[in-house]
Formats: structure tokens, C-alpha cells, sequence
């Protein structure tokens, strides 16, 4: 099937003789078993509310024919997800490779609670590919990528990471979310787990947080399940609910944004106050033939470089914007423009551009009426030079 199919057809319910087209929302804590042998049985599927309802599986199910994994998994949120599928590979002594261009609060996590219980991350360059090789020890168990970097946009070699990967036992974790599953498929290109932060994408309506993570065979599934377990995470099944709702668009939406950010990302490129913008659809981007090769398509998520600029103007360029809001996550039907700063954030590899570095997310809007918007924006700044 297509992805529109898969996406549409999936975790539907199939009730006889009559059933709702969707599954309604089933709120449960305690399960209750009419017999003994019931109860036994249950044990093998929904026991109690913590580990899922009627809501929880359809969702699942919709996510792993998407991400075309053995079995996935929810998470309270995309960075519950990065945890999950990290802890479920380590402990005290091993090391975690990490991308340098991974999402803030992953950085955060690996920095200030892995090395507290004696797993040591490592950062390496997001374009290092088979050379990744040369970091790996006997202690490393998880390589974790993100393609493209979430600030900074470099596109990784996957097939050459899962390949080192393979090579010494560890584990090649994928943050997967800039393409929803729908553009690009980890596990197929040999990761062993592929995690989206359904908060953007999936849901795509910017009201719930929800992660999804998965698993390309059992027993990393059973790793990944158990690791969910101890930490006491779970899905609300009204937030399950309104992330499948969103999955049933999830392709028609992709596409808008897909050709919404290209059309934003060609016209900047164009304009005297940018120095170059980080697409990967763009062959200006680092890892475009990666991206070219193992993506089948693109995003609204993008990074401009602007030229140099003093803080009145680009406070100006922010303030005039009446259609890009100023706001944290991404993937939503709304556009969303903010300043970040890469080179807080880098160590392998630091980020050495002096110039101020916007990220855009290009939403449902007309595509005419964001550069309008964005045209305001430039004027604003103009006039705050002089």
C-alpha cells in the first residue's frame, strides 16, 4: 500500500455487525476479567490502563505499518521516546554516541542525567559516516542519530551508521520525527529503533505531546517495552486519540508543507538579507545527496542563515511577522519563525557562523501570504538599520 493508504486504513475498528469509523475514546485504569481463564489470557494483551486501551493499540498499529517496524511503542512525549530507547540499551560504563546536531533537550538528557548513573556520551560530527567507526569501543551500545539536525539541518549517512552499528553490537537509535515516517524509513535503512516526537507531525494541530518509538525486531521491542514499563510511562488515551485522528491526514498535510517550505526556502535563498538557507531539498545543504538518496521527500522545517545583523533590526525583522508566530515545537498547521542559536549547542563540531540563524516552519498558510509576511519582516528590519 501507499502511504496515504497505510495511513487511512490502519488501527480502524472492525466490529460487527456495525462499528464507528474511528475508535472511540477509552479511558480505563482497572480492566476487569470475567473469568480466571480470561484473565490469564488478558495478561498477554491489556491488563491495565498504564499499558494501553483500544485507543493505544490503533495507534500503534498505524505508526508501525508507517515506520514498517517488528512492533512500536508510545511515549508522553518525543523526548520520553529518546529516553526510553536509549535506557533500554545501557548501563553504568557504556558510552552513548551521539549526533552533535541533535534536539536541545536530548543533549540535556545525555549530558545531565546519563553521566550522572555512569553512562558517558560522546558527541561526533553529523556528516562523519563510516568514520564513526573510529569512536566506537566495546563499552559503546547506542549510536543516536537525528536527520537532518533539528537547528542546523545536516542529513546523516543511516546506511553507513546501522553498518557500524552491526559491526560492533550496538544499537543505531533514529530520531525520526523531521520526516514523520512518511519521507524516510530508518529501520529499512538498518536502524535498529526509529523514534518520532508525534507532538508535530502526527498530531499536527498543536494540541497534545505524544512519542512514538519503533522497534525493528523482538527483542529490541522487548527492551524498548520493558524500558517504558520501569519508567511508569504513559499515553493519555484522549492524546492517542487525537494523534491517530491526525494520522489520517498526516500525508495530505506532508505534502502542503513539503511544497509550502520549498517554495518559502527557494525565495529566501533569493533575498539579499540571507546568506545561504539549510534545506535539505537544497543542494547547498549539507548531506543533500544523502537526502536525495534516502528520503523521498521533505518537510516544512528549515534553517536560514541570515547576514549580519544587529539585535534592533532583527527584533524589528520578529516584530513585524503576522503570520509566523514566535513559538517552541514545530509541525503544526500554523507557521512559526525563532531565533536559535547552534552554536550553544555544538561540541564535536562547533558551530563557527557569526551570523544570526533563523528556524522556519512552514504551515498550511498560502504560500503567497507567508512571503508577503516575510517581505514585512525584511522591511521592518531595513528600516531598523538605518
Amino acid at each position: 500500500m501507499k502511504e496515504e493508504t497505510k495511513l487511512i486504513v490502519a488501527g480502524r475498528p472492525h466490529r460487527r455487525p456495525a462499528h464507528p469509523v474511528n475508535h472511540p475514546v477509552e479511558r480505563a485504569s482497572t480492566y476487569l476479567f470475567p473469568s480466571y481463564d480470561d484473565f490469564l489470557e488478558g495478561a498477554k494483551n491489556i491488563t491495565y490502563g498504564r499499558l494501553g486501551t483500544a485507543n493505544h493499540r490503533a495507534l500503534e498499529e498505524t505508526v508501525n505499518l508507517l515506520e514498517g517496524g517488528y512492533e512500536t511503542r508510545l511515549a508522553p512525549s518525543g523526548l520520553q521516546a529518546i529516553v526510553a530507547s536509549v535506557l533500554a540499551f545501557c548501563q553504568a560504563g557504556d558510552q552513548v554516541l551521539v549526533s552533535d546536531a541533535v534536539y536541545d533537550p536530548t543533549r540535556k538528557f545525555c549530558d545531565r542525567f546519563l553521566k550522572r548513573f555512569g553512562v558517558e556520551p560522546i558527541y561526533y560530527p553529523p556528516l562523519i559516516g563510516e568514520d564513526l567507526a573510529d569512536l566506537v569501543t566495546e563499552r559503546t551500545k547506542v549510536i543516536l542519530a537525528e536527520s537532518p539536525g533539528s537547528l542546523t539541518f545536516e542529513v546523516q549517512d543511516l546506511p553507513a551508521l546501522a553498518l557500524v552499528a552491526r559491526k560492533t553490537g550496538a544499537r543505531l537509535v533514529v530520531d525520526n520525527t523531521w520526516s514523520a515516517g512518511v519521507y524516510c524509513k530508518p529501520i529499512a535503512l538498518g536502524a535498529a529503533v526509529s523514534v518520532q516526537a508525534g507532538t508535530k507531525y502526527l498530531v499536527g494541530h498543536a494540541d497534545c505531546l505524544i512519542g512514538s518509538i519503533a522497534s525493528a525486531d523482538e527483542e529490541t521491542a522487548r527492551a524498548v517495552f520493558h524500558a517504558l514499563l520501569q519508567l511508569g510511562a504513559n499515553v493519555s488515551a484522549d492524546d492517542a486519540w487525537l494523534a491517530l485522528r491526525g494520522a489520517r491526514t498526516l500525508a495530505a498535510r506532508l505534502a502542503r508543507h513539503q511544497e509550502t517550505g520549498l517554495k518559502l526556502a527557494k525565495w529566501l535563498s533569493r533575498r539579499p538579507e540571507v546568506e545561504r538557507v539549510l534545506h535539505p531539498a537544497l543542494k547547498s545543504c549539507p548531506g543533500h545527496a544523502i537526502w536525495k538518496r534516502d528520503f523521498t521527500g521533505a518537510s516544512g522545517l528549515f534553517g536560514v542563515v541570515l547576514k549580519p545583523v544587529g539585535l534592533p533590526a532583527l527584533k524589528a525583522f520578529f516584530n513585524a511577522l503576522k503570520l509566523f508566530g514566535m513559538g517552541f515545537s514545530w509541525g503544526g498547521f500554523e507557521s512559526l519563525c525563532v531565533h536559535v542559536h547552534p552554536e550553544r549547542y555544538r561540541t564535536a563540531e562547533p558551530w563557527t557562523e557569526e551570523c544570526p540563524v533563523i528556524r522556519i516552519h512552514a504551515g498550511l498558510e498560502d504560500a503567497d501570504d507567508l512571503i508577503a509576511d516575510l517581505e514585512r519582516g525584511f522591511s521592518a528590519m531595513a528600516a531598523a538599520k538605518t
